[in-house]
């Protein structure tokens, strides 16, 4: 309540009457959101960005004041996803982008500074750049005012510059010749931004590519000072994105893949950078594994999941690799999955990792896809939403047994409590002749956890009915050759637990009652020397003779019948005092 009120202040300030007042109450809020969310948060909620823009805006605002305004809007930018969203709708771009006609540099910088912020978030549509065809001239030409307008610059199109259209508006208003000389800024940030723009101006880009050969900087040509930025004593980062440029110019043609000065040079180096960049991925996955508070820290580390994120679009495998083992290790935290992993939108990329992968990398992503399928991780409706019913599918028909498993997995925990649509996705997609296959697979681990998927498709009374209704047949001969195949205890196990849910169903019932081989299979297991199959047989029992439930006196006198009520009488006196237990439950339900 507290916050609230000293916001609505905040907010109450921006409409005095006085003018020196209103600046200092937005040099007051300015202090008080720094590094505080909730203050940001509260004060977009109480109306102050269109008070902010108004007043960034107005032609009677103080020079000052409009560039205090700017320094607020763009720290409420630098919060929340969600406060970049409430700052879009209320059309900042326009009005910043207005602002950058100004005399005032400071005012443009401040401008530029929250455009950048804004532009960066993965939030903002890269198109709302292009949208007046003035705007970029305009920035091309602000590119000499200082180095913070080139490196905000610089940063603005190396983030809006997505695809073919978007490299040839900015090459066509002289991004090359205006941006070239910053390679050799005094100021590490501006050429670190202008090699990013040069690298994704080049990006699969043979116009661009072969214009950048014959360029010339302080008469030298861009290759060469790309080559040197190369060079060890060059920050990593830098290394990299001068690799990249140099890559994107020798696949264009644009330099020739024998000019040992720089291939050798691009190799080795580029080489050295992926060895090192998978060597922490690996360390980090290591030290993961299995301490919660080790992978606490790694995900709260600076950029850290950024960094690993960006490892899975990687041109190296290894690299990949390792950034999947890395990420795959930190979602075994419950926490990181509900928190992190959400936050940084990780299912994205490994959604797109997993269309076109080789299959050392497939099996750990999917591994990991199981995790991110639980049903307390928020990732799980994203994932459904992208397709991936039919991609897991795809997965179970792998000649890989790894990827089988993973495949039938992640379906499995997607199945746990779904709803009936979800459930239908999964069978429709998967085919009753793709999971029978996989319940006669001569792999274990298939075969149990297409037991587990179908036990999780039929939970739920309704969901069951709706199943075996369409699917009861083929149901009920799975069970039977599995009940009658050589297989373990716990194979046995699950599919007795199957045959459970299925006598839980209301109409289901009947498939197991009109039976008299499965009948015969469940009375042949209650007197089991196993007692986890004897439990199983006990539950099927009791879920047909349940007293409350439609038709249960017929079913009560068939299976006694039988001589079930025997069987139950010699359980009640199993030394296993759950047996036992259960035994005496289902006597009862004779009783009653």
């Amino acid at each position: 309540m507290e916050v609230t009120a000293s916001s609505r202040h905040y907010v109450d300030r921006l409409f005095d009457p006085d003018p020196q007042k209103v600046l200092q109450g937005v040099i007051d809020m300015k202090n008080a959101v720094i590094g505080n969310n909730k203050q940001k948060a509260n004060l977009i909620v109480l109306g102050a960005v269109p008070r902010l823009l108004y007043l960034l805006q107005q032609e009677t605002s103080s020079t000052e004041l409009k560039t205090e305004c700017a320094v607020v809007l763009g720290s409420l930018a630098m919060g929340t996803e969600n406060n970049v969203k409430s700052l879009l709708d209320c059309h900042i771009i326009p009005a910043l982008l207005q602002g950058l006609l100004s005399p005032d540099l400071k005012f443009i910088e401040a401008c530029l500074r929250c455009l950048r912020t804004i532009f960066t978030s993965p939030v903002t549509p890269e198109e709302l750049l292009y949208t007046d065809a003035t705007v970029i001239p305009h920035l091309m030409a602000l590119l000499s005012r200082s180095r913070y307008t080139q490196e905000y610059i610089c940063q603005i199109f190396s983030h809006c510059c997505k695809g073919p259209d978007h490299q040839t508006i900015l090459f066509n208003h002289g991004a090359v010749q205006n941006i070239a000389h910053l390679l050799t800024s005094l100021s590490y940030k501006v050429r670190m931004q202008a090699l990013k723009c040069f690298s994704v101006l080049a990006f699969e880009n043979p116009q661009v590519s072969m214009t950048l050969v014959n360029v010339l900087v302080d008469g030298e040509l861009l290759p060469q000072i790309f080559v040197k930025m190369l060079q060890r004593d060059k920050p990593i980062e830098m290394q990299l994105t001068s690799a990249k440029c140099l890559t994107y110019m020798c696949r264009a043609g644009a330099i020739r893949t024998d000019d040992n000065c720089i291939v050798l040079k691009l190799d080795h180096d580029l080489k050295h950078a992926h060895e090192l960049r998978q060597a922490a991925f690996k360390l980090y996955a290591s030290l993961g594994a299995n301490d919660e508070d080790i992978r606490k820290k790694i995900i709260e580390t600076e950029n850290m999941m950024d960094r690993i994120v960006t490892g899975l679009s990687e041109s190296s495998v290894k690299v990949r690799l390792a950034a999947v083992r890395c990420l795959h290790s930190l979602s075994r935290s419950v926490q990181q999955l509900r928190t992190s992993f959400q936050d940084h939108a990780v299912w994205k990329p490994l959604m797109k990792v997993l269309q076109n992968a080789p299959d050392e990398i497939l099996v750990v992503a999917s591994s990991m896809l199981c995790n991110l399928l639980l049903e307390f991780s928020p990732s799980k409706e994203p994932i459904l939403e992208s397709g991936a019913v039919e991609l897991l599918c795809g997965l179970t028909q792998s000649e890989n047994p790894a990827l089988r498993v993973n495949g039938i997995w992640a379906l499995m925990n997607m199945a746990f409590q779904a709803e009936q649509k979800i459930k239908a996705d999964i069978l429709r997609s998967l085919s009753t002749e793709q999971l029978f296959r996989l319940l006669s697979d001569s792999d274990l681990n298939v075969l149990m956890k297409t037991l587990g998927l179908l036990r999780n498709l039929l939970s739920t009374r309704p969901h069951i009915d709706k199943i075996m209704s369409t699917h009861g047949k083929q149901i009920m001969q799975a069970v039977t050759l599995i009940l009658e195949g050589e297989h373990n205890i716990e194979v046995k196990e699950q599919t007795l637990c199957i045959l459970a849910n299925i006598a839980d169903g209301t109409t289901a019932k009947d498939l197991i009652m009109t039976n008299d081989d499965i009948l015969q299979k469940i009375k042949y297991y209650m007197g089991h020397s196993h007692v986890k199959l004897q439990l199983a047989a006990m539950f099927c029992i009791s879920n047909l003779i349940w007293n409350e439930e439609e038709g249960s006196q017929e079913r009560q006198d068939k299976l006694r019948d039988m001589g079930i009520v025997d069987i139950l009488h010699k359980l009640s006196q199993s030394p296993d005092s759950n047996l036992c237990d259960k035994a005496k439950m289902a006597l009862q339900q004779y009783l009653a």
